[in-house]
């Protein structure tokens, strides 16, 4: 699997950036039919002059929020160096350069680097650093996991996620939960009953993934006695939360049981999202792996395409078949083969 970093926890030390402009909330409503007063780009002019104004008042945490906000507009350059200023004083800035060196970002990659950033703030006694040692654990997993700045193990990213998962813990990283999840059900031998049990712990402290998750093991009974009522409740529910692999399998899902006309205007709003977002900001927005949201997307464009290329639930059109197969086949060469191949030993 190809993981991804564990965001930046929130500090209660620190005011939030929406915060610096209006306590409104219609100010984070960037509509269209907003006057440029209220625009996106308006109001992180306005946040950039106030966190100046702060800085020469000597406030030391405006620092930093700068140089999130830099990172957050995905300006790396200038919050590469913002933090860079300030590591010896703020952990939150120390963490951020974990993660950007680590991934690459406004600066060559360097992953030993953002190890060693990451390590500091695990090791660190300070309790200014304490909310941000869960994360950077997941973090450090991550990186023996992929074998990237260390040596690659198994094990060792094993026993960082399980720290930083802390038992469950809503406070500690919820990410690591769902990852644990992720590799007891794929690493052999399987663990699914592990799986489950920290499925269950990340989709209660809110993960999305995870609870895609929960309805694929209820429904086939994995980890847990299959229960297709428990599984669907938690499909439709991540679906609807924004989870492009649930969408999937609730696609494959309608498919199966011939509800054709709701698997035709289901899969084509699914397999069109690329029409819109690209992959990585689906997985911005909704912290799930693109992996998976590649793999729901794929799931999609292939039943939508069957289902034109035969006419069920729509008219057929094999032309149009056509090019969603071609798109199933790019976002997941290896699933298309398996559900063509599926679908012509079921005769569906």
């Amino acid at each position: 699997m190809q993981l991804t970093y564990e965001k930046l926890p929130k500090d209660p030390i620190y005011a939030s950036i929406s915060h610096l402009t209006v306590k409104n909330s219609k100010f984070s409503q960037w509509q269209k039919d907003k006057t440029d007063y209220y625009s996106h780009a308006n109001l992180v002019d306005k946040a950039l002059k106030l966190l100046k104004e702060r800085i020469i008042r000597g406030d030391a945490t405006a620092y930093f929020l700068r140089g999130q906000l830099y990172f957050e507009e995905g300006w790396y350059e200038e919050a590469l160096e913002q933090f860079e200023e300030i590591k010896e004083q703020d952990h939150q800035a120390t963490y951020q350069l974990g993660v950007m060196y680590y991934d690459g970002l406004g600066t060559a990659e360097n992953a030993g680097k953002g190890v060693n950033y990451m390590k500091q703030i695990i090791d660190s006694p300070c309790p200014k650093a304490r909310h941000l040692q869960f994360a950077a654990a997941y973090n450090l997993g991550r990186a023996y996991y992929e074998g990237k700045g260390v040596s690659r193990s198994m094990e060792e990213a094993e026993r960082l996620w399980l720290i930083a998962a802390d038992n469950g813990n809503p406070k500690a990283s919820v990410k690591a939960q769902s990852i644990l999840g992720l590799y007891y059900s794929t690493k052999e031998p399987k663990e699914l009953e592990k799986a489950f049990f920290w499925h269950s712990e990340a989709c209660g402290n809110g993960s999305l993934e995870s609870q895609g998750a929960l309805g694929l093991m209820y429904l086939y009974g994995h980890g847990i006695p299959q229960d297709t009522e428990a599984a669907l409740h938690c499909l439709r529910e991540a679906s609807e939360r924004g989870n492009v692999y649930a969408q999937g399998n609730l696609v494959e899902y309608y498919y199966n049981m011939k509800f054709f006309t709701k698997c035709v205007a289901f899969s084509k709003r699914i397999a069109d999202y690329d029409e819109v977002h690209d992959i990585s900001t689906i997985a911005q927005v909704t912290d799930c792996l693109p992996e998976f949201i590649s793999r729901g997307m794929a799931m999609a464009a292939f039943y939508h395409a069957r289902c034109l290329q035969l006419g069920l639930g729509t008219i057929k059109d094999e032309a149009t078949a056509n090019q969603y197969y071609s798109k199933a086949c790019r976002l997941d060469p290896a699933l298309a083969d398996e559900l063509h191949s599926l679908l012509i030993h079921q005769r569906i």
